[in-house]
């Protein structure tokens, strides 16, 4: 069915984009008015096409538009109070199209305002503008645009974030900046705080957010008063579109193979036609009216009561083969605008993504202690997304209302074959069925009110749900014993039990800005102000069911001969129904929690001129942060943080030449502990062969930053810059190897203090500078070199002085691109290169040396040519060219735990390849 619809998909994207039709239709005129010194918008600005009597002024965001202009060349005249007037010459209007001219305004004083006018072209303008946007951040920041995200292969957020300047990613969507974990990174969208997606981590899953949806991203690597104190690395700020400036209607289909998978045999459970769409049709999960853990724990369930709670159980353990067919992506956008007579405007963006994806990843090398094995895994994903954005503008008002829903459907086969040494079994054969299904909502509504001398006034509140549920992870050992594999059904250990979970967050924030112009020290400054309140509820309900094969007296089957049956038939009811087995659930009362935090906030920061030069944006940052966290254990204390933190900033900015900056910053952040890592709760990872336990004893870690960047613009769209960083923490929160009773487990934990210290370098240029005939080739680098320094005396093992570096920080990270476009713009080419240095993965435990992450190159390429009068345009891409693999492996002052007969892999602990990923996507604009 799916095959059939997709053909007809691209039957009707072919047909549609042969109809194109094209009339000599008015066009219209729109950009941004802004302060040439801070890029604050100019509220109210008149904007007014000389000769006619068309114009406008621009609205809360400083955005103007001219409807209905005639195709032809104009010069516009802008007017505001307190600035030197300008008139733009050689504006352009094409027919039916919308030019987008962005304006900077200078102030000037009283005595000279009525007499200076500025003159000017469309594309001098232009140039001034983007100079301005790049030039005037109040910190030390870097970003990409949509304009930018469209010439990439890139599909999703986590994709982009891999062309930032220091940030590289792990596991294809965890972020880390300036070679500090996710756990030190901050995430919003559309002004409002994101919270963790993950059950076990403190990290927001950024490949959730599809690359398309995005108008642009920044990450503020410094701290402003405005932004959240609970960052150290980045904070990662996600723009979406509101009011469109035309009616549009985009459609695109994307179709991939990968070299591991495509077409290949594919191993999978069971799978239900709603698994297509994320969302699971209830035959995975916990059966309504099942006993609960006190019950079954208290012993007080007879046999056969036990026997008709397990009969309820899902009993389908069946390994289904079929030829995987290709990756599918597709998405429909919809624009509307709607402009009134009065000059108010409404409009709305709706978006629908759909993408489904098979991911083979075969003889996956697994080395761990006493582990010897080959792991075989099939994945299928699915992911549904939605975005609704709606606004309304009228005078110096905006009410926005914006909404992103995701759904995503891992279902995961894992099949593995090898040796474990702790049992004495020469060879085994382990299956895991595991699903995740994970869900998003985000709700945001937003008013922004201007006032008279440009001041504004912005309130916002938004509301985000959160859940995580893993329904039925069933996981079942076959060992060889006497030339006969046997399930490991007699034992009753996390690693054999049927998992189930449940976790469920709502977050609701508000918050308000003001900020007012002030005339000080004779410059133009800004003063703003503003309070926020966050309030989390999180629940965590986890139940491990194990199916514990019965023994000894009064039972009337054969042990071994059950132990025997293969997989397929030995949780059948036929076989269940028997008695053959004792029902058992092994969670811990510390294993469920409930928790909330509650933070409130309050900011006031002045952004100061002074003379031409010299600007500081400085202020003070205040947050209360109260954390209660309960499990179901009597004897354990409930988890109770309440602390209050001030946190100043000040970043200096002296303007060098009209195009370049020198920028030093100060500024003191926190790094929280994330809910899961206080809990106590254990889970078993069976990917990493051991618990992963949260510790109810972490403290805050405090951080002072201080950063130096010196940056040129040669031209428009192009940077030179080199920074250095340097940061001082205190009590830093990290994940390590538990290992004291030689069992490997993991758990979070504080160290006692880190310094973390390094040079960005920065390039963005067109290569025209070798020769004229490459104007159009611009050449891009961004290259961090970093080095950092934990102090960690867990154990009495002493290792370089008990010296290392911090826990998922690089040594150096490596981004090189090319882009070239040729033919009007109507090829586009781009060769994109990242390096990621060894980093550790996890610290070391009392007996295990750390866990690291090996280097590895990855080409990505891009071919993209549109068509139909740049209606249509397809893509071709190549992702991961070189398909070098993924290598964890130990690394410390001893060879005692070299695992391994080749050189390539001594040490290693797993060893993968995912294969290449080919491409080719349509998309049409109506």
């Amino acid at each position: 069915m799916f095959r059939k619809f997709t053909s007809l998909s691209v039957i009707a994207l072919l047909i549609l984009a042969s109809v194109s039709a094209f009339a000599q239709l008015p066009g219209k005129i729109t950009g941004k008015i802004s302060d040439g010194k801070n890029s604050e918008a100019l509220i109210g600005a008149t904007v007014l096409i000389d000769g006619t009597t068309k114009g406008a002024a621009t609205n809360i965001d400083g955005v103007y538009l001219v409807n209905g202009v005639v195709p032809g060349k104009y010069t516009l005249t802008i007017k505001y109070i307190g600035y030197a007037s300008k008139q733009i010459s050689d504006v352009e209007v094409k027919a039916g199209a919308v030019t987008t001219l962005n304006v900077i305004m200078d102030a000037v004083s009283a005595k000279t305002l009525n007499t200076v006018v500025i003159k000017g072209t469309f594309r001098q303008e232009s140039v001034n503008a983007l100079y301005a946007a790049q030039k005037n951040n109040a910190g030390i920041t870097d970003g990409i645009t949509s304009e930018t995200i469209k010439r990439s292969p890139d599909k999703s957020t986590s994709d982009v974030l891999r062309r930032v300047s220091g940030a590289t990613v792990q596991d294809n969507k965890f972020v880390v900046v300036r070679g500090l974990s996710d756990r030190y990174n901050n995430a919003s969208l559309d002004g409002t705080s994101l919270p963790s997606t993950e059950p076990n981590r403190k990290a927001f899953s950024f490949d959730i957010v599809p690359a398309n949806l995005v108008d642009n991203l920044v990450i503020s690597k410094t701290a402003t008063p405005n932004l959240p104190g609970d960052f150290a690395g980045g904070a990662i700020q996600i723009f979406t579109k509101d009011i469109p400036d035309n009616n549009f209607l985009t459609v695109s289909a994307a179709y991939g193979y990968n070299t591991n998978t495509t077409f290949k045999n594919f191993k999978s459970g069971y799978r239900n036609l709603s698994d297509y769409f994320g969302f699971d049709n209830g035959s995975h999960a916990l059966p309504s009216g099942f006993p609960s853990s006190n019950a079954i724990t208290a012993g007080s369930l007879t046999q056969q009561q036990q026997t008709t709670a397990l009969l309820k159980l899902n009993p389908n353990f069946n390994i289904y083969n079929t030829s995987a067919f290709l990756n599918q992506n597709y998405q429909v956008t919809f624009g509307r605008v709607k402009d009134f007579k009065s000059g108010n405007r409404f409009g709305a963006i709706v978006a629908l993504t759909y993408r489904n994806a098979l991911q083979t990843t075969p003889d996956i090398g697994l080395n761990y202690y006493e582990f010897h094995f080959t792991d075989n895994k099939y994945k299928f994903s699915t992911n549904l997304g939605a975005l609704a954005n709606f606004a309304y503008s009228y005078g110096k008002n905006k009410i926005t209302f914006k909404n992103i829903y995701n759904r995503i459907l891992d279902d995961q086969f894992l099949y593995r074959t090898g040796y474990n040494g702790q049992t004495g079994n020469p060879d085994n054969r382990f299956t895991a069925f595991d699903m995740v299904q994970k869900g998003l909502y985000k709700g945001t509504l937003q008013g922004d009110h201007g006032f008279e001398n440009n001041s504004k006034f912005t309130w916002v509140a938004s509301y985000s749900g959160i859940t995580n549920n893993q329904p039925d992870q069933r996981k079942t050992n076959y060992a060889l014993i006497s030339g006969v594999y046997k399930a490991d059904v007699d034992a009753s250990g996390k690693q054999n039990a049927r998992f189930f979970s449940d976790l469920n967050e709502d977050v609701y924030a508000g918050q308000v800005d003001y900020s007012l112009p002030l005339n000080m020290f004779k410059q133009k400054s800004v003063l703003k102000a503003g309070a926020s309140s966050q309030y989390r509820n999180r629940s965590f309900e986890p139940r491990f069911i194990v199916e514990s094969l019965n023994s000894g007296p009064g039972f009337n089957f054969d042990p071994e001969a059950v132990k025997a049956l293969p997989l397929n038939q030995i949780f059948s009811r036929g076989i269940v129904g028997q008695n053959v087995y004792s029902l058992k659930d092994i969670v811990t009362k510390s294993d469920p929690y409930n928790a909330h935090t509650f933070t409130n906030s309050a900011y006031a920061m002045l952004d100061n001129k002074f003379g031409d030069k010299f600007r500081l944006v400085w202020g003070a940052r205040v947050e209360k942060f109260n954390l209660v966290l309960n499990d179901k254990d009597a004897t354990t204390p409930e988890v109770n943080m309440d602390n209050l933190d001030i946190l100043p900033s000040a970043n200096l900015t002296y303007a060098l030449t009209p195009k370049a900056n020198l920028r030093f910053s100060y500024s003191r952040t926190i790094g929280r502990p994330e809910l899961r890592e206080l809990a106590p709760f254990g889970y078993y990872d069976f990917e990493l062969l051991g618990t992963v336990t949260g510790n109810r004893n972490l403290k805050t870690a405090h951080i002072n930053n201080l950063d130096l960047r010196y940056e040129v613009y040669p031209s428009a769209g192009q940077i030179i810059s080199v920074s250095a960083f340097y940061k001082d923490f205190q009590d830093p929160i990290e994940t390590g190897i538990y290992d004291v009773n030689s069992t490997p487990d993991y758990n979070f934990f504080n160290a006692q203090k880190a310094i973390n210290y390094g040079v960005e370098f920065e390039i963005r240029k067109k290569l025209d500078f070798i020769t004229p005939s490459m104007v159009n080739t611009t050449f891009y680098t961004n290259v961090a070199l970093i080095k950092s320094e934990t102090t960690d005396s867990r154990f009495t093992v002493s290792e370089n002085n008990n010296k290392r570096p911090m826990v998922g920080q690089a040594p150096y990270v490596i981004n090189v691109g090319l882009m070239q476009s040729a033919y009007n713009n109507k090829l586009n080419i781009n060769l994109l290169y990242n390096r990621v240095g060894e980093r550790i993965f996890k610290a070391r435990g009392n007996q295990f040396p750390a866990i690291y992450e090996r280097p590895r190159d990855v080409i990505d390429a891009q071919l993209g040519y549109k068509v139909f009068k740049n209606k249509g345009e397809f893509k071709l891409s190549a992702n991961d060219i070189l398909n070098q693999p993924t290598n964890f492996f130990y690394k410390g002052d001893t060879q005692q735990y070299v695992i391994g007969s080749s050189a390539s892999r001594q040490g290693t602990i797993s060893y993968y390849r995912t294969g290449v990923n080919y491409t080719l996507s349509y998309t049409h604009n109506f």
